[in-house]
C-alpha cells in the first residue's frame, strides 16, 4: 500500500470532525489513537452478525464467533513473531497483563530478592512491582536516567547481580519519546539469570517489534493505542514462564475440571483468561493489526520520523520553549514547557483552537521529579497526523505564549 495520507485519513471518521469551531487536530496519541473505520466495522459486524459467547457452546454462533477471537489470536502471534498461540494472553491491557505477571510472582520471591525498575517507566510498571515488594519483602531498584533522557546504561550494569530476579523495562517512554535499548537490557538481565519484562504500550504502534528475535521473557501492550479498542490487550509470556505461575484470576474457561475437593486448571492460554473476554475487542484488535501492516511499519516510521523532526525544528524557534527527551533514539513525542508558563494553561488555550495535546505528568511523576517540573505539555504523533497540523500545533503554542505572558 502506497502511504497516501489523505486516503489514510479518509479512513479516520474522528479526524473529519470540527472542535471549538476548528477542525480537529489530534496529537494526544501517546494517550490513545484514533479508530479506522475498519476497525469499528469489526465491532458492529460482531455484535450484528457473531454475538454468542465463545469456546463454550456446540451452536453455530459460538463456533463462528469462537473461530474469530483465536483468528485474532493467531493474528497477534504472527505479527509479533511469538513461537506458539497459546503463549499470546488476551487481557485488558497493558496495566492488566503487568499486575497478572506481579501476582504470579508473589509465590516466586523471597526476601532480600532484587527487582529492577526505571527512572522513567510510566507509573503502572513501578506500582505493582512496589505491591510485589510489599508482599514478599524483596527489593527494589532503579536504573537512573540521564540529562537528555535516557536510560544510564553502566548503572544498569552496576544494579544487576545475582539476586536479581526481574527487570522491568518499557520499551518506548510515555513521557519523553526515548527509544530503549531493550535487547542489550534483555541480554544483560539474562545473563545474571533474571526474567524480563517489557512494557510495549508505547511502541507497538510506531514498532514492529520480533519477540523472539528479542528473547524476552513478557512482553505486554494495549490494543488502544494501535488503532485498536479500548479494553483489550495482550500478555506474551515465554511457555516455561507461564507454567510456572499460578493463574491470575479463578473462574469459568480457566478451569479444567472443578470439584469441592480440588480444582484443576486449563492449559495455556485459557488457565490465564477467566470469565467471559472481550470478544469484540479482541476481534478488534486482529482487524487493527491488520490495518497497520496494510500500510506498512517502515512507511509509518518514515512518516512519523518527519513529523518528528519539523515539529522539534519549529518548536524551537519559540524563545522559552524547552524540549524534554532529546536522546539519538525517539519517537514521535515532543514534550516540552515555555518558561514561567504552566503546560495546563497552554494546554487550555490550544484547545480552544482545535488541538488536543495532553498535559501533567503523563502517569510518570518521578520523570517530572528528575527534572523539577509540574508536568509537560506532550504532543504525540501517529501516520495519520500531517505537516500542516505541526503547523497548526506551533502558531497555537506561539499565541498561547503571547497571551500569557
Amino acid at each position: 500500500m502506497a502511504f497516501d495520507i489523505q486516503k489514510i485519513r479518509a479512513d479516520f471518521p474522528i479526524l473529519q470532525r470540527k472542535v471549538n469551531g476548528y477542525p480537529l487536530v489530534y496529537l494526544d496519541n501517546a494517550a490513545t489513537s484514533q479508530k479506522p473505520q475498519q476497525v469499528i466495522d469489526s465491532i458492529v459486524d460482531y455484535y450484528t452478525h457473531l454475538n454468542a459467547n465463545i469456546h463454550r457452546g456446540v451452536h453455530t454462533l459460538s463456533q463462528e464467533a469462537t473461530d474469530a477471537y483465536e483468528a485474532a489470536r493467531l493474528r497477534i502471534k504472527e505479527h509479533f513473531n511469538i513461537t506458539h498461540a497459546h503463549e499470546v494472553i488476551f487481557t485488558a491491557g497493558t496495566t492488566h497483563g503487568i499486575n497478572m505477571v506481579a501476582s504470579g510472582f508473589s509465590d516466586l520471591l523471597k526476601k532480600d530478592d532484587e527487582i529492577i525498575v526505571s527512572a522513567m517507566e510510566h507509573h503502572s510498571n513501578i506500582v505493582p512491582w512496589q505491591m510485589l515488594c510489599e508482599r514478599t519483602g524483596a527489593l527494589l531498584k532503579v536504573i537512573p536516567m540521564t540529562e537528555e533522557g535516557t536510560l544510564d546504561f553502566s548503572a544498569f550494569e552496576g544494579l544487576l547481580s545475582k539476586k536479581t530476579k526481574l527487570v522491568f523495562v518499557n520499551h518506548i517512554s510515555n513521557a519523553l519519546g526515548t527509544i530503549n535499548p531493550i535487547s542489550k537490557i534483555i541480554e544483560k538481565a539474562h545473563d545474571v539469570g533474571a526474567a524480563v519484562l517489557i512494557d510495549g504500550a508505547q511502541s507497538c504502534s510506531h514498532i514492529k517489534p520480533d519477540l523472539q528475535a528479542l528473547d524476552v521473557d513478557f512482553y505486554v501492550t494495549s490494543a488502544h493505542k494501535m488503532c485498536g479498542p479500548t479494553g483489550v490487550g495482550m500478555l506474551f509470556g515465554k511457555e516455561t514462564w507461564l507454567n510456572k505461575l499460578p493463574p491470575y484470576q479463578g473462574g469459568g474457561e480457566m478451569i479444567k475440571e472443578v470439584r469441592f475437593e480440588k480444582t484443576t486448571y486449563a492449559e495455556l492460554p485459557h488457565k490465564f483468561e477467566a470469565g467471559t473476554p472481550n470478544i469484540s475487542g479482541g476481534i478488534a484488535f486482529g482487524a487493527a493489526i491488520e490495518y497497520l501492516n496494510s500500510i506498512g511499519f517502515e512507511a509509518i516510521q518514515q512518516h512519523e520520523d518527519a513529523l518528528l523532526k519539523y515539529a522539534t525544528d519549529q518548536l524551537l524557534k519559540i524563545e522559552g520553549l524547552k524540549i524534554y527527551g532529546t536522546g539519538p533514539d525517539k519517537t514521535s513525542v515532543v514534550s516540552f514547557n515555555i518558561e514561567g508558563i504552566h503546560p495546563y494553561d497552554i494546554g487550555t488555550i490550544v484547545d480552544k483552537m482545535g488541538i488536543a495535546v495532553r498535559t501533567g505528568h503523563h502517569c510518570a511523576q518521578p520523570i517530572m521529579d528528575f527534572y523539577n517540573i509540574p508536568g509537560t505539555v506532550r504532543a504525540s504523533f501517529a501516520f495519520y497526523n500531517t505537516i500542516e497540523e505541526v503547523d497548526r500545533l506551533v502558531e497555537a503554542v506561539k499565541k498561547a505564549k503571547v497571551m500569557l505572558t
